[in-house]
């Protein structure tokens, strides 16, 4: 069975308590909940990982090239201030889907430029908890379009 590596950057092991206005209610464990039950409907599992470290998101991402069949990732703030996660993305033969709760096109500008989304698939923005279930969906799909 093919794993999609998830991982999820810093604060958002904070879901539910920060930034409710922005972010939501919704908890990070009530979201690897939801892909994992997503995860199985697919018939795909997901190995979820959060970090506020930098290093040990590129530890996990280049770990995954011999592990795993794809990427979803929302690095939060690294998004917009990692060249590193980028040229690992970029390093790794997997394909990858970044995903955002909020719409960062709608906030500061700063949020609207991204290092990592040019070595992704595709972008999921603005949907709340959905953009991971969205992102699931579209990378599963990606991945079974192009294995055949």
């Amino acid at each position: 069975m093919e794993t999609i590596l998830v991982l999820h950057g810093p604060n958002l092991n904070l879901l539910g308590t920060r930034q409710v206005d922005v972010y939501g209610l919704t908890t990070l464990a009530a979201i690897d909940d939801s892909l994992r039950e997503l995860a199985a409907e697919l018939g795909v599992e997901v190995d979820c990982h959060q970090s506020n470290h930098e290093g040990e998101l590129l530890d996990r991402l280049h770990a995954a090239r011999a592990t795993h069949a794809g990427v979803l990732f929302n690095f939060g703030a690294y998004t917009h201030t990692s060249i590193a996660l980028g040229d690992a993305l970029r390093a790794i033969p997997l394909p990858a889907v970044e995903v955002h709760l909020s719409n960062v096109h709608a906030r500061e500008a700063f949020r609207a430029h991204s290092h990592t989304a040019s070595a992704a698939v595709g972008v999921v923005t603005g949907f709340g908890a959905d953009s991971y279930s969205l992102g699931l969906r579209a990378l599963i799909g990606y991945l079974r379009r192009t294995d055949g």
